[in-house]
């Protein structure tokens, strides 16, 4: 596969276990243009943040994301990594799936880790969980025919969707990063339940301080699923 500059795009949706409403789905656009994307150092690990409007970073400001912040928190641990934010707004797990091959052939080079969040829209679209486990099963299946490893980053169904969806979709992470030997953090949004105050004005999307405690709360599962000795 060929290794390109590309800048990746925005952002979807999420749930929260206490989610009452969902955005409109939105159509992909570029966050950037590529030139907007300096290439990484030859010694910074690149990582690739494949994901919907969690990480595109939906009602900040340009740099406010989780991939944004991600990045600055781990350098600040003296850790040489460049973050790709590829999150786009409305993205479901088919979505993902179908993008990654132009999004791995626009990287500036092989990703060392692939930290995925995807899922929320399919749930809280109420798509079919068999479908959602497909995608997603795809995709970590294409990561690893690639030698990317894969952080998993879970979703849980929201409860007005009834024990019968979240029995179908909840168990959905786990199993697949045990099958396919990904990293996992069981629930992305976990930090943040209990704090309403760290979510914006529509109940998904987390304030910026959301978004730091998110970063906090993941760090070392991104630095532990990073290869070791590069």
């Amino acid at each position: 596969m060929k290794w390109k500059l590309l800048a990746v795009v925005t952002s979807p949706l999420l749930l929260v276990g206490c989610l009452q409403e969902a955005e409109a789905p939105a159509q992909p656009q570029p966050s950037a243009s590529p030139a907007a994307a300096p290439a990484p150092a030859a010694d910074e690990q690149v990582i690739l943040a494949l994901g919907d409007s969690l990480f595109a970073g939906y009602g900040l400001d340009p740099g406010q994301s989780y991939p944004a912040h991600l990045e600055k928190a781990l350098q600040a641990k003296g850790i040489k990594a460049r973050v790709i934010n590829a999150g786009v707004s409305g993205d479901t797990t088919s979505g993902g799936l179908q993008r990654i091959d132009f999004v791995l052939t626009g990287m500036p080079k092989k990703p060392a880790l692939v930290v995925i969040s995807l899922g929320g829209n399919d749930m809280l679209r109420g798509l079919s969980p068999d479908e959602t486990r497909k995608n997603l099963d795809a995709i970590l299946t294409k990561f690893k025919a690639e030698g990317v490893p894969v952080l998993l980053l879970g979703m849980l169904a929201a409860p007005n969707l009834g024990a019968d969806y979240a029995g179908q979709f909840n168990p959905i992470y786990p199993a697949l990063a045990k099958k396919h030997g990904a990293a996992l953090v069981p629930f992305f949004l976990q930090a943040l339940i209990g704090k309403p105050a760290l979510f914006q004005a529509d109940r998904i999307h987390p304030t910026l301080e959301g978004i730091d405690l998110l970063v906090a709360d993941t760090l070392d599962e991104v630095e532990g699923a990073l290869p070791k000795g590069k």
